[in-house]
């Protein structure tokens, strides 16, 4: 297939159980229960997605990060519906306003992938999804009205869904105000569906101000080769590329698939930006690790890995305040733990008063 081929050329996006049973995903006994979980919560599957699973491997871990199963109706009483209180900020339609310097704007809540951990999953890909002119004329005002922030974020859904022409219109907006200095946006398109980084989309995204992306990875086998041209088209226009990862059991909550997930964003030119910790959305369960493993992993990266490939573990506070680092701690009284596990003394930091006894 060319990579440059406009949408109407590309194979359809599988979202039903008969799809998924069509493309030898799943068994025709399971239809009913992935429709089941499709009346619920969305599902979607782009071929270059579908094309690496190998359905021979119960365990695979691009089948358990897409395809449905009954545990996603399972809700927990630790699970919420918006587990990271996105509402409690949201003064407009299509605004999160958390932190002072910066806003998230989510223009569309449609997604080409559907992952089945996702913490907006009771609001992605339902029939409101698209943000109506009238409401994006308020959104954008909202932003021109508070100049303290800084910073766009451009997150759903996946704004690199939109329309080239469309999301070039929402970046010109924002580059007319003169308080936003800088326009990120956070995507899977480059590597659940690289077609879409063609010619027409790359010139909206080259702009006068600096555009981030943000790349949500979670495993190496994710990163083909039309992923990373994908990547190389986007580094080429000049922009910066970062790389988001979600801790997730039975998929990357191991070191050396950690560990060969961070290299490969590096050598596609990809910053490991952040590690999250799993938001619990309800029916994540499955994919639920504890803070000891993401530190122990985070532990086991230093020293045996670049810099470049160190994200940062974080975790979004439930109920909205925001996200904090929980990566290990290196420092203890008097005493600094290496890369290796071996401690060393540490020395007194704090500034001695000199002695005036003899003067």
């Amino acid at each position: 297939m060319n990579e440059f081929a406009p949408p109407s050329l590309r194979q359809p996006i599988l979202r039903q159980g008969a799809d998924l049973a069509r493309a030898g995903l799943i068994s025709s006994e399971q239809i009913a229960a992935i429709d089941q979980v499709a009346r619920r919560y969305s599902v979607a599957l782009t071929p270059a997605l579908a094309h690496l699973i190998d359905p021979s491997d119960p365990d695979d871990p691009i089948a358990a990060q897409f395809i449905p199963t009954l545990d996603e109706l399972e809700n927990r009483p630790e699970e919420r519906l918006d587990p990271i209180g996105d509402r409690h900020h949201s003064p407009v339609k299509g605004i999160v306003h958390r932190y002072p310097d910066r806003v998230l704007l989510t223009p569309m809540l449609h997604c080409p992938v559907y992952c089945r951990f996702c913490f907006r999953r009771e609001t992605v890909g339902g029939s409101q999804a698209l943000l109506t002119a009238t409401e994006l004329d308020l959104a954008l005002h909202y932003i021109r009205g508070h100049k303290k922030i800084w910073e766009v974020v451009i997150t759903g859904g996946d704004p690199l869904m939109m329309p080239p022409k469309g999301l070039g219109a929402i970046l010109a907006e924002l580059e007319a105000i003169p308080h936003v200095e800088i326009i990120r946006l956070h995507s899977r398109i480059p590597i659940s569906d690289p077609d879409r980084i063609n010619t027409d989309l790359l010139a909206q995204l080259n702009r006068s101000k600096p555009v981030w992306l943000a790349i949500h990875c979670n495993h190496a086998r994710e990163l083909t080769q039309a992923a990373g041209e994908a990547c190389l088209r986007l580094a080429r226009i000049g922009l910066p590329l970062l790389g988001q990862t979600v801790l997730l059991k039975g998929i990357n909550d191991d070191p050396t698939v950690m560990e060969a997930l961070l290299r490969a964003m590096v050598r596609n030119r990809i910053k490991p930006y952040y590690l999250h910790h799993l938001d619990r959305a309800p029916g994540t369960g499955r994919f639920v690790t504890d803070i000891k493993t993401g530190q122990a992993i985070m532990r086991s990266l230093r020293g045996r890995v670049s810099g470049l490939c160190q994200p940062t573990y974080v975790l979004d506070i439930p109920g909205g305040h925001g996200k904090v680092p929980v990566g290990p701690n290196y420092l203890e009284p008097h005493q600094i733990t290496d890369w290796q596990g071996q401690r060393h003394h540490q020395p007194n930091q704090e500034p001695v008063a000199p002695d005036r006894s003899s003067c």
